[in-house]
């Protein structure tokens, strides 16, 4: 709009410093807002919580229940209550719960996922080619788990899915340590191995606590 204005004007001089500086800024902060618009990986637990809240556990997860089921065991869970122990906060050490499940049939390999809905999907744990079914408290590294830490006087439902699989995968969708509203689909991809064959979730196991800070 300057630069129209200027050449109406009939002037041949330079746009002045100040009009410039006012162009490169806007066009600064619209790039700047459109990446962080788009960017749904870095977004913290308690940012995510202040969020319009989703629907409840039951109903984001009900498609988990289409898939045949497991049973999984933890030592870290008492009373449907997850230990301080694997909570990044200054109660816990930031320690992955201990898990335990009987070898599935068919399986391969498994996949570990952390998930609390509420915080519109915000991946805590994500480890891949898992071949044991014994973890230790602690076992999962610090590139692929982060304790629970939610905002102060809330609780939360923190859900841990073992998906035993036939064959690896490409890779598992979705943003650790950040929200994953694409949490479904990136899942169901999961049954797609990295050769392209369908069928390749034999079953899940799931096992979930709260937990309060």
């Amino acid at each position: 709009m300057i630069l129209a204005l200027c050449a109406g004007c009939g002037s041949s001089g330079d746009v002045s410093k100040s009009a410039t500086e006012s162009i490169t800024e806007e066009a600064t902060t619209e790039a700047v807002t459109t990446e962080e618009a788009s960017s749904e990986e870095t977004v913290s637990e308690e940012t995510a919580s202040e969020a319009a809240e989703p629907e409840s556990t039951s109903e984001i997860n009900a498609f988990i229940d289409d898939y045949p089921s497991f049973e999984v065991t933890s030592t870290s869970l008492n009373n449907g209550v997850w230990d301080d122990v694997i909570s990044n906060t200054d109660r816990g050490s930031n320690k992955s719960p201990q898990l335990k499940w009987d070898e599935v049939d068919g399986a391969g390999l498994y996949v570990i996922i952390m998930d609390d809905p509420s915080a519109w999907h915000f991946m805590h744990w994500k480890s891949d080619n898992v071949t044991e079914t014994s973890l230790d408290e602690g076992w999962a590294p610090e590139s692929e788990y982060v304790g629970p830490y939610p905002p102060s006087g809330a609780t939360r439902t923190y859900e841990v899915y073992v998906v035993a699989l036939k064959a690896p995968v490409e890779r598992i969708k979705g943003g650790f340590g950040g929200s994953n509203p694409n949490f479904e689909e990136n899942f169901k991809a999961l049954d797609i191995d990295a050769e392209g064959n369908s069928g390749n979730i034999i079953a899940v196991g799931r096992i979930a606590g709260t937990f309060s800070y």
